[in-house]
């Protein structure tokens, strides 16, 4: 079965040169193979990339967003105004004005293993280019030295009765280059180009997925914090209540019911703590981790919500930009472009093949000779391997590489699809919790008016402790959704900035990832 066909084609000779001329000969030859080069190494075969157009929308939600989302008394219920076009900050945390947080964020991004991991990554897919430039786009030169023993025979040069045993030494330089005719070598860069930019934008998705991180579980703490407490100044309440109770039990004022009533209510309050603690310790817990440090360090700052300061200023990344800025959707593209040059090698390898060689070097009989005047050889060479039947295998792989290109393709419209949907998704959670936090205040004042009315009505006979309990409980439910609709507000807004990219092109801590990763939204 033929698989190539092969030509080729060289020419070699022995002589005794000048002083001068091994280090010149090596020369002309690496000379003329970087001449010989240039015609021919312009030609590059397969597609050339271009990153797909992003969808053709100018909003991210069928209804146009609100001028400001509802405000609310307190801290955490001023209102939030969006901004379209306005850029993000690199470092978007500082925006909530929490020295604690900046600081745990910046040692996270500092001790992070999964950063470390990153940065490995990314340093490991430079090599690998580097690599293969130092290989696709320049003549490999080695150094060779051999020493053998042989049996001479003179047969070869029609004198049957020579014969003699012989060492040969031989040092010689190799000059060795492989054309890159149709550009698959050149490909082939591309596509670990791409992939250095791929590690680029996944270090860059590091940084936010874990500066994102930490705020998220230090908002949860907050509020976690904020509940128990909550929780604990309800108990007492109703711990206080109960021993008037059972003072009024005694004098017979009130059935054992009542009394039941309150120890029920009381016990199923002290219940909802531990599951609350326990969520406050794995978040601890979390925090600690993130930072990269142990469970057990003590070091990670407490969070309440009072130490947050909630922005009043959205950006809002117009759509065409949010391609440019999300490090998953650039992520995608990188992968794409990879996709596209593999394309380009694979239809390179249904080409020929061209490859230049030079040799030169002295031959003695002896290891001292090699010093001195000894015989010298040289050779240039030059072969092409033309692929003709490979059993279907070349062009399979090419439309293996096609459809690995299909599948990218495919992959990158719904990485930008979910983008827009993440994005319009907060945006819509920012304007809803707004309007519920409005609300829960609402309820949670008519609870506390209502819990103060009817403890008063109760000591003076006015209602049933039926109504009492039922206001009571009434007042612990909006409590915890207080405090929890406080926490949305802060959490979603982190989201957001997670969602449009978190403005790490505006980051100078990123400058390492930039340097091996120049690419930037623009």
């Amino acid at each position: 079965m033929i698989d190539d066909v092969n030509g080729s084609f060289s020419r070699s000779r022995l002589h005794r040169p000048s002083r001068f001329a091994f280090d010149a000969s090596i020369s002309v030859a690496v000379v003329i193979l970087g001449a010989a080069l240039l015609p021919l190494s312009g030609c590059m075969v397969g597609p050339d990339y271009r990153t797909p157009a992003p969808p053709a929308t100018e909003t991210y939600t069928p209804t146009p967003l609100p001028d400001q989302t509802a405000s609310s008394p307190g801290a955490s219920g001023v209102p939030q105004q969006f901004i379209a076009g306005q850029d993000i900050p690199g470092q978007w945390w500082t925006l909530f004005h929490c020295e604690p947080l900046d600081a745990l964020i910046r040692e996270a991004l500092a001790n992070s293993p999964n950063v470390a991991a990153a940065q490995a990554a990314l340093r490991q897919a430079a090599e690998n280019y580097r690599a293969e430039v130092g290989s696709a786009l320049y003549p490999s030169v080695d150094a060779k030295l051999n020493a053998t023993r042989e049996k001479f025979n003179g047969v070869t040069f029609g004198q049957p009765g020579l014969t003699e045993i012989l060492n040969l030494y031989n040092a010689s330089v190799n000059v060795s280059y492989n054309l890159d005719v149709f550009g698959g070598s050149r490909r082939e860069l591309e596509a670990l180009r791409s992939q250095i930019d791929y590690q680029g934008f996944q270090l860059q998705a590091t940084y936010l997925a874990l500066s994102a991180n930490i705020v998220t579980a230090a908002v949860k703490e907050a509020s976690l914090r904020e509940q128990i407490d909550s929780t604990e100044r309800i108990a007492a309440d109703e711990d206080a209540q109960l021993g008037v109770l059972r003072k009024q039990f005694e004098l017979g004022g009130v059935g054992r019911t009542a009394v039941l009533s309150q120890e029920t209510l009381l016990a199923q309050t002290r219940a909802t703590l531990p599951p609350l603690r326990q969520s406050l310790d794995q978040t601890r817990h979390q925090l600690a981790v993130l930072a990269g440090k142990p469970p057990s360090d003590t070091a990670v700052p407490e969070f309440r919500l009072s130490m947050f300061t909630l922005p009043q200023s959205l950006p809002v990344s117009l759509p065409s930009s949010l391609v440019r800025q999300r490090p998953d959707i650039l992520a995608a593209d990188a992968t794409l472009h990879q996709a596209s040059a593999q394309v380009g090698v694979a239809t390179a390898n249904l080409y020929p093949q061209i490859t230049l060689s030079a040799s030169y070097g002295p031959q003695a009989l002896t290891p001292a000779g090699l010093l001195k005047y000894a015989d010298m050889i040289w050779s240039l060479g030059a072969g092409i391997t033309q692929p003709i039947f490979h059993g279907g295998q070349l062009n399979a792989q090419k439309r293996a590489a096609e459809a690995a290109f299909d599948q990218a393709n495919a992959q990158y419209r719904q990485t930008v699809l979910l983008a827009f949907q993440n994005v319009a998704d907060t945006l819509r959670a920012l304007e809803h919790d707004a309007t519920g936090l409005a609300a829960q205040t609402d309820a949670w004042r008519a609870a506390s008016t209502s819990l103060d009315l009817t403890r008063g009505q109760f000591r003076v006979g006015g209602v049933s402790y039926l109504a009492l309990l039922d206001a009571q409980r009434q007042y612990q439910q909006t409590v915890v959704n207080l405090a929890q609709a406080q926490a949305a507000r802060y959490a979603d807004t982190a989201a957001l900035f997670q969602a449009l990219g978190g403005g790490w092109w505006n980051d100078a801590t990123t400058s390492q990832a930039n340097q091996a990763n120049p690419a930037t939204p623009h």
